[in-house]
């Protein structure tokens, strides 16, 4: 079996690539490493401290914060608050020493495996860059109120009521990487982007969704590179591809090699799933891998997504025949090309080096013992497709580090053969 932590480090090992080591200037927070902050917070978290946050905190426009490894962001669950990013946020953890945002431990109980005990990092137009490297984030997506940060200053949906994503981002001109990070127990939306070049890339999101919420929400804005994630159990969809919002460029989003588990069930509605597509979203989807999933591919028939869309070399598994019957392509159900997708239960087993096929559908738990790697023999084995062009292949540079999305795999999934 192996842990986590390793699964991390196998895909890191394969994927995304940093060239360029000297960083940008920042302001030098000379403090001791510990401390605790309420309002503006700009400079650097040393490596190991930890920071309390008493109430919601502001980087300004301008400014920027450096994460280092180690460090702990503790949110005071009776304040719930918000992070607010105007400036450039770079969360720096190493595989060994990840940075958490996070909440005490007393308050980690199943009860509140959900979340909602903070806000959510919420990113305003003015935001240029972030990184979370390493970066866990957890137990957050508190609701709002009318006397929130993020409604008096119209940030994400500027309204009470309103459940928050773990993380929000909406500079068209900005840019984004999220990578080698955890999202978990948390209430709605892990992330909600409006906008930016992105790469997502050897992500892990689990336990996540009450009622709603998807692994990764973008909107029109979005030119995004998705690649080598772990999506397992969201209530709603690992990925929702929209062109909503009439921001331009037009959302065109490639998701490759991306390993979906139980998705959608959680939420039995038109849009519980996998992968929705709506809106003219252009999107082009190669080499994911559905194990257990609501439908995999649909659309909104009413407002469905750009024809030069591709769909092509995914890979569908469904453990009983209920599961598989909903896979086949219909109206409403993308087909494509090149697919491996059966018509009787327990066809075209992914061979998972360790996860019980039988584990119910509605399962919201996950077990970091779990291993997705495929066996020697697995049949997704030389199912990808590699011949296809990638936004952000030459890379993006953030304070002075250049982040490639992740070259395509043969294999269908996240994770090929140890």
């Amino acid at each position: 079996m192996i842990h986590l932590k390793q699964v991390i480090t196998a895909l890191a090992l394969s994927a995304i690539v940093f060239t360029g080591c000297e960083k940008a200037n920042v302001d030098v927070d000379t403090s001791p490493g510990n401390g605790t902050a309420m309002g503006e917070v700009s400079g650097v978290w040393q490596r190991g401290s930890t920071q309390v946050i008493k109430g919601d905190v502001v980087v300004p426009a301008g400014k920027s914060l450096i994460i280092e490894e180690g460090v702990t962001i503790l949110m005071d669950t009776l304040a719930k608050p918000e992070f607010i990013v105007k400036g450039n946020l770079y969360s720096l953890g190493t595989e060994q020493n990840p940075v958490r945002f996070t909440v005490n431990e007393l308050y980690k109980t199943d009860a509140k495996k959900f979340g909602k005990l903070w806000g959510g990092i919420l990113a305003a137009q003015s935001c240029a860059e972030m990184v979370l490297d390493h970066t866990i984030i957890e137990y957050g997506g508190s609701t709002t109120s009318d006397a929130s940060t993020s409604v008096k200053q119209g940030l994400y949906k500027a309204k009470a009521g309103e459940n928050l994503p773990a993380l929000w981002f909406s500079n068209v001109n900005g840019k984004l990487v999220v990578t080698n990070s955890i999202f978990r127990n948390l209430q709605e939306d892990c992330t909600y982007i409006e906008g930016g070049k992105i790469i997502f890339a050897n992500n892990v999101f689990y336990t996540t969704g009450v009622t709603g919420g998807e692994a990764m929400n973008f909107k029109s804005g979005c030119l995004a590179d998705v690649a080598y994630n772990l999506i397992y159990s969201t209530n709603t969809n690992a990925l929702k591809l929209s062109n909503a919002g009439d921001r331009s460029p037009q959302a065109y989003i490639i998701a490759y090699n991306n390993t979906m588990v139980n998705t959608g069930w959680r939420r039995p509605t038109a849009k519980g799933g996998s992968i929705w597509l709506e809106a003219s979203v252009r999107a082009e989807l190669y080499n994911n891998m559905f194990a257990n999933t609501r439908f995999g591919i649909k659309r909104d028939t009413k407002g469905p997504e750009d024809s030069r869309s591709i769909i092509s070399n995914n890979y569908y598994y469904g453990y009983d025949q209920t599961t598989v019957n909903q896979f086949q392509p219909a109206t409403d159900i993308v087909g494509g090309t090149n697919n491996v997708r059966g018509t009787v239960a327990g066809e075209n087993d992914p061979k998972f080096v360790n996860y019980p096929l039988n584990t119910p559908t509605s399962n919201a738990v996950f077990n970091t013992a779990w291993d997705f790697h495929l066996q020697a023999g697995s049949p997704a084995l030389a199912k990808g497709k590699t011949n296809f062009t990638r936004h952000h292949a030459a890379g993006l540079v953030l304070n002075g580090i250049n982040y490639q999305s992740p070259e395509p795999s043969a294999y269908a999934g996240a994770f090929g053969v140890k």
